[in-house]
This record gives structure tokens, C-alpha cells and sequence, in this order.
């Protein structure tokens, strides 16, 4: 599977995943794609989502964007495993 398919898949899934496994793509999406974040663009302390989405990024930091893609990838495939595609 590419990423750019997991990327596809993960919108056809079921039902959607809980808030950690939201976080945890959230997290392997953006260092796949970005690169580690960068601290100066991090969220205020009110936005407690923004702030969660930010923190969930910046856990990956040093993790190279193929290693993320990866990671990502077999995220994916174990949620389609347990949760299904429409």
C-alpha cells in the first residue's frame, strides 16, 4: 500500500477511530508529509484541539518523513483491519 493510498482509505473507513488513533495519524500524517513541527507556530493554550493535533506532530519529531510514511501506512492497514472499508 502507497501513502498516498493509506491517505485515501483512512476517509473509507466504517466508522471513524477514537480520538487517540485520530491523533496518532494526525501526528504520522504531518511528519510524513512536513517534516517535524516547528515550535513557533505552536497553537494558544485555549485551543485545546489545535494544541492536542500540534502535540501529537511534535511527538515525531527526529522520526525521518519515510519512517513516518511507514508508520503511517501500517496504522492504516490496522484500523481497515479492525474497522473495515466502505
Amino acid at each position: 500500500m502507497s501513502f498516498e493510498k493509506a491517505a485515501a482509505d483512512v476517509k473509507n473507513l466504517k466508522a471513524l477511530p477514537g480520538d487517540k488513533d485520530l491523533l496518532e495519524l494526525y501526528g504520522l500524517y504531518k511528519q510524513g508529509t512536513v517534516g517535524d513541527a516547528d515550535p513557533s507556530n505552536k497553537p494558544g493554550l485555549l485551543d485545546l484541539k489545535g494544541k492536542a493535533k500540534f502535540e501529537a506532530w511534535s511527538s515525531r519529531k527526529g522520526t525521518s518523513q519515510a519512517d513516518a510514511q511507514a508508520a503511517y501506512i501500517a496504522k492504516v492497514q490496522s484500523l481497515i483491519d479492525t474497522i473495515g472499508l466502505n
